[in-house]
This record gives C-alpha cells, structure tokens and sequence, in this order.
C-alpha cells in the first residue's frame, strides 16, 4: 500500500510539472502575441485553488490532475467586446496562431534538456554494458557475442550503459540487421552482426535485452538476507536482514538461486530454514505464499538478498562540468526526440506491437520508481515523458496541438481557414482515434498489473 501511495504521489508531482510546462509553453508566446489569456489551468474538473491576477488571467488548480489547458479569449467561443477584439486568439495573423500552439510541445523539449542537463550536473551513477551470460542459439549468440564482452557501440553509437544499449536495441525493431561493437576482457574490439529478421518480443514477460539472449552482468547474490518486506512470509517465520541461510529442509544450500528455484516451483508449501543469526544457529519455518503470474501460480517469499560487490571499474557516476552538460544533454535530448518518432512510425507499420503502448498507470509506476532512486533517476525520467509528451501532441490528429497546426497551415498556404464543418468533423475522427488509443494503453496498463 505505500508502494502505491508513493507511486501516486510522484505521479501527481511528475505530471502536474509536465502539465505546467507544456501549457506555460502556450500562455507566454500567447501573451507575447498580445493575445488575452482567461484562464490556465492545472488539472480538470472542480477547482481546489484558484486566483485572478492583476491581468485577468484566473489561475487554477483543478481536481482532477490527469491534464491542463490555457483558455484564450476567442470569438468563436465568447461574446467578445470591440475593444477587445484585438486580443482574441482568432484573429491573430496565423502564423502567430501557429507559434502559440507549437509553444507548448517546444516547451517540453526545452525542459527536457534543462532536466537532463541537472541530471548531469548533479551526476547519475550507471553500470558498464557487460554481458554476463548469453543463451545458447540466441540472436546475441549466433552473432558471436560471449559473456564478459561490454557492449560500446550499437550501430554509430556509442553505448556507455545498459540504458544507452537499451534505446538503442529498441531502435532497431523492424531492421533485418545491427551492428553491435562490443569489447572482450583484453580490450579488443570487434564488429558483430545481429540477425533480426524475425525478431519481436512481449514486453509484459520479457526485456529487449533478454529477447535478444542478453544477460546483463550484476554480482552473484549471497545467502545473507538484505530486505524481507513487510507483512510477507518471510516476516512471518522471522527472517531479519542479515540472517545467512544455511540449510532448506535440512539440506545445505548451495546458492540463493538454488533457494528461489525451489521457492517458486512450491507455492503453499512449509518450509523449514535453517539461519545463522549472531553466530547462533536458528530453524525458522514458513509457508510459501502464493501469487499468479502469466505462466501461472508461483511460489513468493519476500525476501531479498545481499550482493557480492561490484568488480572495479564497473560502476561509474555520468557526471560533468556546466558546459560538458550541455552538450550531453542536447545530445541525450535529441535521440530522445528522434528514437520516439521512429517508435511512433514502427507502431504505424506494425513493427512494434500495441502492447509497448503504456497508459497512466505504467508511468505512475515508473514515476514510482525512479523517485525512489534519487533525483537523477527522477529527472531523467521527467525528461523521458517530457519529449514523449512534446512529440504525441504533435502528432496531426485534430485535439491534439499537432491537429490545429494542421489546419493552421492549410490556412497559410491556401489564404483561407479550413471551413468550420471540416474542422468539427476532423474533431470527431480525431477524438475517436485518441481515445481508442488512451484505451489500449490503460487496458495494457491493466493487463500488466493483473
């Protein structure tokens, strides 16, 4: 339950900056245009908070924190007085028109470089792409690649992280083939080719990484328990950070994977555990608790464990000087830019499946996590939605930014405006494909969580 509210509550905060940006984005190049703004909202529904500053301009928190909008003085809404005329929206040349609507998805890229540009000065620590292990006739297997290589490249580039490797894998989706350069423990390199023809993957049950026959490198567990989670089965036979298990059932355990296999394949079975604790030893006993997963019911325990440390070297801190970071977080931008119009293209052709879709509730849970890792994570992860958000509502669709700029430049090259009775309809056709998309993400939102 507090997983939930924290989710919730960074979810609320990550949205309602993303929401203030965008509509600011529409609200200074409105006013810059000379155009009167009625009201900026934040939110829907019912207002929580609200003001009228010295301009006219009534600012709102509303109930409802899934959106926002400028409301602009305009003569096909209001009953606008003469002397007012002048500011309606409406009857601004169209190219001011035009630079007030795309205001707001500029303003997010804008402040996804800003984010990313903090998350570099503030310095985000990350794990070299060493490959761990490789299964046996996978595409990463077939190319050449073997455990202990570190992935450095993926086509032109470069891949310093398994963050990077990951934007770039997914890049690749509907490509019959990619380069991968990778580097051996000897530090030489070579050039692999990674046959794709073919290649898909479910997002619900697996990585592209995974997919791909990938194992990241992270240090073997130990049998020294690091977290038991409130409430679960191993709080209730007493496990407590720092036990080392010793023994299940009266035989010696070898590794934590060892217990994890057995955990899993014996839902609701009672176990006995035998635990070193302050040098005394213990027998526990617990009953395996039981969840429901695709593959169906599995065993759960609740319990964590400590790690080996990380060799030298494999971890690192991306962290630069005011000027270097500007020009990582241009660069990190733009392939954040880029990579979410191809991804929007592959969608269309069918290369990825609507199931990559995510609604709210799988951005509540990312807000979630990347707040609990620290600011960083958090303002990359602004960034990440930011450029995503910037780029949706340029998308040509009418109630989307994208859908008036549509109309707007219709308007430019042909000296009139797009009749009325075609914009409404545009409205319907436009309405109808967005909300069948939201719908497809919540449902896979739902679907995910189930």
């Amino acid at each position: 339950m507090l997983a939930f509210f924290w989710s919730l509550g960074a979810f609320i905060i990550a949205l309602g900056i993303l929401v203030a940006v965008h509509e600011w984005g529409h609200f200074y190049i409105a006013r810059r245009c000379g155009v009167q703004v009625e009201r900026f909202s934040i939110g829907f529904g019912k207002p929580i908070w609200r003001k009228l500053s010295k301009s006219g301009t009534e600012y709102v928190i509303a109930m409802i924190p899934l959106g926002g909008y400028v409301r602009m003085l305009d003569e096909r809404i209001d009953d606008v007085p003469a002397d007012k005329a002048d500011k309606a929206f409406n009857n601004k040349p169209v190219l001011q028109r035009m630079a007030i609507i795309a205001a707001g998805p500029g303003v997010n890229f804008v402040f996804a470089f800003f984010a990313l540009w903090l998350m570099y000065l503030v310095g985000l620590e990350t794990v070299k792409p060493v490959v761990k292990d490789v299964e046996p006739q996978s595409i990463a297997a077939l190319a050449g690649i073997q455990p202990g290589d570190e992935i450095i490249k993926v086509g032109s580039r470069s891949t310093p992280d398994w963050e990077a490797v990951n934007l770039e894998v997914v890049s690749n989706i509907g490509s019959e083939t990619a380069v991968v350069t990778v580097k051996n423990s000897s530090n030489v390199e070579k050039e692999l080719t990674f046959t794709l023809n073919g290649w898909n993957f479910d997002p619900d049950i697996e990585s592209p990484l995974s997919s791909l026959g990938l194992t990241p490198f992270r240090p073997d567990p130990t049998l020294t328990v690091g977290f038991v989670g409130e409430g679960s089965a191993a709080a209730q036979a007493g496990l407590q950070p720092g036990d080392k298990l010793v023994a299940l059932d009266g035989n010696a355990l070898a590794s934590w994977n060892a217990l994890v296999d057995y955990i899993v394949d014996n839902p609701g079975q009672t176990i006995a555990l035998d635990v070193e604790r302050d040098g005394q030893l213990q027998t526990l006993r617990a009953t395996i608790a039981r969840r429901d997963t695709p593959q169906g019911q599995s065993g759960y325990l609740g319990v964590s464990p400590t790690f080996e440390p990380w060799p030298q070297g494999y971890v690192f801190t991306h962290q630069y000087g005011i000027i270097e970071a500007i020009t990582k977080a241009l660069d990190k931008t733009w392939r954040l830019m880029t990579l979410s119009v191809e991804m929007i293209g592959k969608l269309v052709t069918g290369d990825v499946s609507v199931k990559n879709l995510s609604g709210p509730i799988s951005i509540a849970q990312g807000a979630g996590t990347s707040a609990g890792y620290g600011l960083a994570y958090f303002l990359s992860f602004l960034a990440l939605i930011s450029v995503n958000l910037g780029i949706i509502n340029l998308l040509p669709l009418p109630m989307l930014d994208g859908g008036h700029l549509m109309f707007y430049t219709a308007e430019l090259i042909t000296g009139k405006p797009v009749p009325e009775a075609v914009q409404e309809w545009g409205y319907r056709i436009g309405g109808v494909l967005l909300f069948t998309i939201m719908g497809i993400a919540i449902i896979n939102d739902i679907a995910r969580i189930t």
